[in-house]
């Protein structure tokens, strides 16, 4: 028998290490919900080279239907997969019709198609019609019990998702407060996901935030676009978005039941692309600025004020828009796709790129240069705190708007706003999210430079600023 050498031992031990290593530190995700209340979806083979063709490399399902799960084999795709709150009376009553399941349902399939999480019940505390939240945690016990039979225990985790409506209070974060009508299940169901390392499942809606209480949460604060801060009073955390202001108000109501150890993972999140009469927030550019500046967010590792560098697991919702939801318009619009394929508006899922708007969004013009320009109908308040972004966070050189340079004169606030919201439209690839700000900017493709101080790619033209534009030029 030969035997290897004590560098050849360390070589196996360093690369078994790496490879740990590399597993434990994949860094934030983004995946895509896959809802099904439709009638007209295409086949899951379809779908399965649809994700593949967008990189999309995570993906949840609401159920453990079978066809998907074989559509997925050998695609690389790491799937969650659900158990419907319908189910929990059955899976709550019996180990014998979770293990029924798990042998028929899963097991079959895995680990050709990758399962990494099971969701037991969804969003329970707003199921009005049953008592579901009681069957909650005795379900994912039984789910836990079968996994761990099959072995499966420690790759294939398992909890619970829920609205944000499962808190009390969320503001400021600090604050944030579980609602103690819940505590029955809540606690029992906590101490599962500790013992077990799980995270706590999540859906988070800025977007609800601001439809519901405009006066109270600005545009701009919910689409990652803020050009002022939030500062938590409790702690002097500053934010910048409500998205990362929701995160830790769950990070911090699980805090104060003494849970410092769970990993918030963000089930659902997204914004509609179309909506009612209403519903005026709900727009392909609105919707397209969300969620990349989202994924930019996420992917870059940046974390939360109360948690920094945290990684977070994020799912947006969702793959297609849906025609059998019921409820408002928006309902049936949240989708990237239709169901022919094509895209609502485009996302670069790597976090890298430059996104333009694809088919059904108002198209960067790419027959000829275009600039962005301060909207006549934008308020003073709008206007000054969106110039005090792009000045600030924004990273856009407003040196020549300062007094005695070249362009303050004149001393206006929409000059001085033209000026620099075009001077971030053009260093940021010049798409129609970057010439946001909040409602704040107008996107034309006439020249502005012989009305204002504007800043090009290269060069700077100084003129005077006659007149105000209107969002028709």
């Amino acid at each position: 028998m030969a035997w290897a050498s004590p560098s050849a031992f360390r070589l196996i031990f360093t690369a078994s290490l790496l490879l740990a290593l590399l597993d434990l530190c994949r860094g934030s995700t983004i995946g895509v919900c896959y809802g099904r209340n439709a009638d007209d979806l295409p086949t899951p083979d379809k779908v399965v080279e649809l994700v593949k063709e967008h990189n999309i490399k995570y993906l949840r399902i609401y159920d453990s239907n079978i066809q998907i799960l074989k559509a997925f084999a050998n695609s690389g795709v790491e799937l969650v997969i659900g158990v419907p709150n319908s189910d929990l009376l059955a899976f709550s009553q019996f180990q014998s019709n979770v293990d029924t399941w798990l042998k028929n349902s899963v097991l079959p399939y895995y680990p050709a198609t990758k399962i990494t999480y099971i969701t037991v019940g969804a969003e329970v505390t707003e199921d009005w019609n049953n008592n579901a939240s009681a069957l909650v945690v005795p379900a994912m016990q039984n789910v836990f019990t079968a996994l761990k039979k099959a072995g499966l225990h420690k790759k294939i985790k398992v909890s619970s998702t829920h609205s944000l409506g499962v808190l009390s209070r969320s503001f400021p974060p600090s604050a944030g407060a579980f609602n103690s009508s819940y505590a029955s299940f809540l606690r029992p169901m906590l101490e599962f996901l500790a013992e077990n390392q799980s995270p706590f499942m999540v859906d988070i809606y800025p977007y609800y935030a601001y439809r519901d209480s405009p006066t109270n949460v600005s545009l701009d604060y919910a689409l990652f676009q803020s050009s002022f801060e939030v500062i938590d009073p409790n702690t002097g955390l500053v934010y910048t978005n409500l998205f990362d202001a929701q995160i830790d108000a769950i990070y911090y109501a699980l805090m104060a039941l003494n849970f410092k150890t769970i990993k918030v993972m963000v089930t659902e999140t997204g914004w509609p692309s179309k909506g009612s009469l209403k519903e005026t927030a709900a727009t392909p550019d609105n919707a397209q600025t969300y969620n990349t500046n989202l994924i930019r967010h996420v992917i870059n590792d940046t974390g939360t004020p109360a948690k920094p560098g945290e990684e977070l697991d994020v799912y947006i919702f969702s793959l297609f828009n849906e025609n059998r939801k019921p409820g408002m318009e928006s309902e049936r619009n949240w989708g990237l796709f239709y169901p022919d394929g094509t895209s609502v508006y485009n996302l670069d899922f790597t976090g890298k790129g430059v996104t333009e708007m694809g088919s059904g969004g108002n198209a960067t013009n790419s027959t000829g240069p275009t600039w962005c320009i301060a909207s006549s109908t934008a308020s003073e308040a709008d206007l000054q705190n969106a110039l005090n972004w792009a000045c600030g966070p924004g990273n856009v050189d407003c040196t020549a708007i300062q007094p005695s340079q070249p362009c303050y004169e004149p001393e206006t606030l929409i000059s001085h706003a033209s000026y620099a919201f075009n001077s971030y439209y053009q260093q940021n690839g010049a798409t129609d999210v970057a010439c946001s700000f909040g409602g704040a900017g107008v996107k034309v493709t006439k020249d502005p430079s012989k009305y204002s101080c504007v800043s090009l790619s290269s060069f700077v033209t100084y003129i005077s600023f006659p007149h105000v534009f209107t969002s028709e030029q």
